[in-house]
């Protein structure tokens, strides 16, 4: 556990020395915010109908942006393989980047998320659900996004290969995120979709890493 904290402290230290690794996510979170509405219509019926889809997919994007880089620098400097072949446990390491991802990728995202909500006029009553949802929903993104970050770490060109791994496990994390956020707006019970949410979390969490680290072994190795 020393060695994961040591390792959780190091990657959170090297972003927070790269600012734009925070800020892109964000600047991308709030664009497709503020600039769906001046493509679509501003009407305030309208856009509270669609705000729980848009701010999911908004978010599910911004997370998708960043997902590349988590293996991408480590890799480029041989230090990944230096990992690979340490004594070390991977197993720390990998869970160190996915923790170090979503937090700039999701729980920032969820802090900042009831002030998308105020532009799309969601009511009041959701904003809880909302960051409940995200709260819940971002880690399995990143975690999900991480096994396709480590099968593509090797090619040059990885980004357009990652969306066609990762997005078609990112559905049911959307289809219940979004549906938190429109059963909250509309006064309905929301324990329902934040189970299932925590039960692909719990899920996610049990395989994700020993998917990702088969991943990187075979990317590495090829």
């Amino acid at each position: 556990m020393s060695f994961f904290y040591a390792t959780l402290k190091r990657e959170l230290l090297l972003v927070f020395r790269h600012r734009s690794d925070i800020i892109n996510p964000l600047a991308f979170f709030l664009m497709v915010a503020v600039l769906f509405p001046l493509g679509v219509s501003p009407d305030p019926t309208f856009l509270s109908e669609v705000a729980s889809g848009v701010i999911w997919v908004a978010a599910l994007l911004a997370c998708l942006l960043s997902v590349d880089g988590i293996f991408r620098s480590d890799y480029e400097d041989g230090s990944l393989e230096q990992m690979l072949i340490s004594s070390e446990s991977l197993w720390a390491i990998v869970t160190a980047k996915v923790i170090t991802h979503w937090i700039v990728s999701g729980f920032f995202l969820a802090l900042i998320s009831p002030l998308v909500a105020m532009m799309f006029f969601l009511p009041e009553p959701a904003y809880p659900s909302l960051i409940a949802s995200l709260l819940l929903g971002t880690p399995t993104l990143s975690l999900m996004g991480a096994i396709g970050s480590a099968l593509t770490v090797g090619l040059r060109k990885g980004g357009v290969l990652i969306s066609l791994l990762v997005l078609p496990l990112y559905i049911p994390v959307l289809i219940f995120g979004a549906g938190t956020v429109q059963a909250g707006a509309m006064g309905l019970p929301i324990q329902g979709y934040l189970a299932l949410l925590a039960a692909i979390l719990v899920f996610s969490l049990m395989l994700a890493p020993i998917a990702i680290v088969a991943a990187l072994k075979i990317s590495v190795r090829s």
